[in-house]
């Protein structure tokens, strides 16, 4: 029995997911290891978290590039090199003899690793239609969220035997395999007679016209924020953990693997229900958690001043949190790509800059108080929340329309 119309194919979306999963997975398996990169090197902590902050912004950038780019020339072709290249940063990173090398290797594998992430949008706007869409980004986004449930834990495997390098080596060869799977079944899905043409010139001018239409303005806003809540805890996690609630670094990545679970758990119950629900709705509803969670975790730090917090509620707020997360994420970015038809590289680009700029803003804010402090975490989750708050309303108010 076929495939229905409009439906993405799930051997296709596996390969994409896989794609689209080394910028979490290039960031959670290696977490555990920054205290022995810090020791290694005889850099600060905040030295060693640059690893981190690199890759987010060149992860940015690189969408930024790409997305336009293969809009022009198609999307197999720079998802492979995209594949390629990021193996090659990662061979790059776990030769490293000094920091700022490791630096230099990570801003490359987050611009090449940037491919998987914003093509995988715009392939499956290509091939996608109506709530094939949405249903599609729900399955995709629940497979990707397989990389932060079982990153730190793999992280925590590998890095006791064969140290922080062993961790790069293992995404060297986890980016061959997205290479080989990309090329056996992602097909070419922009037909010649649906690219852009012009120059550099011209690429500015669909940007500027996709980052101007103002439903695309507000979807992207809701899925961004809501991604900046998520950073902000899985910045402050660590901490949180292990400082304030006193978990070994293997326990804290167990606590860490169970919260992440719950974006995976209704990342796969919104795909069942689109179709069902419209995604507005699933969406407003994933949004009234997140408001929920947030504030209760307010109350739950507002109530231990001493600066250590008990496990259960905290992981139960985390889990609230994540729960609610997954229904935002894969809705908003269907929406928001949805609006954009035509220019979807153009469209995930900028939803993509946007998520990880924000993200590399985010991680350093969450410290600024010191290891003993939730306070801002919170404090970045409420303003973040705020923002998805008022972005929603201009969702439910203004109908999508193709740019």
């Amino acid at each position: 029995m076929g495939r229905r119309p409009g439906t993405v194919p799930a051997t296709m979306l596996t390969a994409l997911a896989l794609a689209g999963a080394i910028g979490p997975f290039a960031t959670d398996t290696y977490l555990p290891a920054l205290p022995l990169i810090v020791g290694e090197f005889a850099v600060s902590a905040s030295t060693a978290q640059l690893t981190l902050t690199a890759f987010m912004v060149s992860l940015a950038v690189g969408q930024l590039v790409i997305g336009p780019l293969s809009d022009r020339t198609g999307r197999r072709t720079l998802l492979v090199l995209g594949s390629v290249g990021t193996a090659l940063a990662a061979v790059v990173c776990a030769l490293a003899p000094s920091i700022w090398v490791l630096v230099i290797g990570r801003v490359a594998q987050g611009f090449f690793g940037a491919a998987g992430i914003v093509l995988s949008k715009a392939v499956v706007v290509d091939v996608g239609r109506g709530t094939g869409v949405a249903r599609a980004f729900a399955t995709l986004m629940a497979l990707q969220s397989v990389a932060p449930v079982i990153a730190p834990l793999i992280g925590g495997a590998v890095v006791p035997f064969a140290g922080w390098r062993g961790v790069f080596w293992l995404l060297a060869g986890l980016s061959v395999v997205t290479a080989i799977g990309v090329v056996a079944v992602v097909p070419e899905t922009l037909h010649p007679d649906s690219r852009r043409a012009g120059g550099i010139r011209a690429t500015l001018a669909d940007m500027r016209v996709v980052a101007t239409h103002s439903p695309f303005v507000a979807r992207v806003a809701v899925f961004v924020f809501t991604f900046g809540v998520l950073f902000a805890y899985i910045s402050a996690s660590p901490f949180i953990y292990q400082d304030m609630v006193g978990l070994s670094p293997t326990a804290y990545a167990v606590a860490f693997t169970v919260n992440a679970l719950g974006i995976l758990v209704s990342n796969l119950a919104g795909a069942r229900l689109v179709g069902r629900f419209a995604p507005e709705r699933i969406l407003a509803t994933g949004v009234a958690g997140m408001v929920t969670a947030v504030a209760y975790l307010v109350v739950v730090v507002a109530l231990s001043p001493d600066g250590t917090l008990a496990l259960a509620p905290v992981t139960a707020g985390f889990i609230a949190l994540t729960l609610s997360i997954g229904l935002i994420l894969p809705n908003a970015a269907a929406l928001a790509m949805q609006s954009t038809r035509g220019s979807s590289g153009s469209g995930s680009a900028l939803l993509g800059a946007a998520q990880f700029g924000l993200a590399a803003l985010v991680s350093p804010l969450t410290g600024l108080a010191g290891r003993h402090s939730a306070v801002p975490m919170l404090v970045v989750m409420g303003a973040c929340a705020a923002v998805v708050v008022v972005a929603v309303w201009a969702v439910l108010t203004r109908p999508v329309r193709a740019t």
